[in-house]
């Protein structure tokens, strides 16, 4: 399922004008890590020429400390045979979060393609759930300074994706980041203890995120 299940209203241009034409939709991965530093997170329908940028107020974050973990995600953790596997086939956890769902189409290959570029330049990254060597879930997103943005998740074994959900909160924990951003919440985020914020209190928590120096990976 994904993160982000709706569209938020439209926000202004990024930098106030229209970017250059490029393959990726008219936003280029510098351009995308610039939104998401001024609150902003995009979406795709492809029917455009453009990559669409997009804020939601109010905004959900989940806990990095204090995650709630519901009693049959607990059940499931104690169950032999998940491996929890950070950026082992980042890829693949893009392409089986993309296609179309209940809610629509929003990462479409030219956005899947940006995130790919993301990831090569170390700012994109997986928490992926592995059983029997298969990729049976995971959850993506960008890191940047102290802020994680979960982008969307996927399961193919039943709780895998919860398995992310609960792996992924104790590495932004271990690794020192302060603010988990989903977006819009939903009611399965809301079991883990998703919170709302007005756009003040978020562009603020996004303030001191960013001032902090955090590797998602060693």
């Amino acid at each position: 399922m994904p993160f982000v299940p709706g569209r938020g209203p439209r926000s202004p241009a990024v930098t106030g004008r229209a970017p250059p034409p490029c393959e990726d939709g008219g936003v280029r991965p510098d351009e995308l890590l610039a939104a998401y530093a001024r609150g902003l997170f995009p979406m795709d329908t492809g029917e455009g020429a453009d990559v669409g940028l997009y804020y939601a107020d109010p905004r959900a974050v989940l806990p990095v400390t204090g995650l709630r973990v519901p009693r049959s995600v607990r059940r499931a953790l104690r169950r032999p045979g998940y491996e929890v596997r950070i950026d082992a086939d980042f890829a693949g956890v893009v392409r089986a979060c993309g296609g179309p769902r209940d809610d629509g189409v929003w990462l479409t290959p030219r956005l899947a393609h940006l995130y790919g570029q993301l990831h090569a330049a170390g700012w994109a990254h997986s928490v992926e759930v592995w059983c029997d060597g298969e990729l049976a879930g995971g959850l993506f997103g960008v890191a940047i300074g102290g802020l994680y943005t979960s982008e969307s998740m996927f399961h193919r074994v039943p709780d895998a994706g919860n398995v992310a959900v609960v792996a992924a909160g104790a590495h932004l924990a271990a690794r020192g980041y302060v603010l988990w951003d989903i977006q819009m919440a939903t009611p399965h985020t809301a079991r883990f203890g998703a919170e709302r914020l007005g756009h003040a209190e978020y562009r603020r928590r996004l303030r001191d995120a960013l001032t902090l120096r955090r590797r998602f990976t060693p």
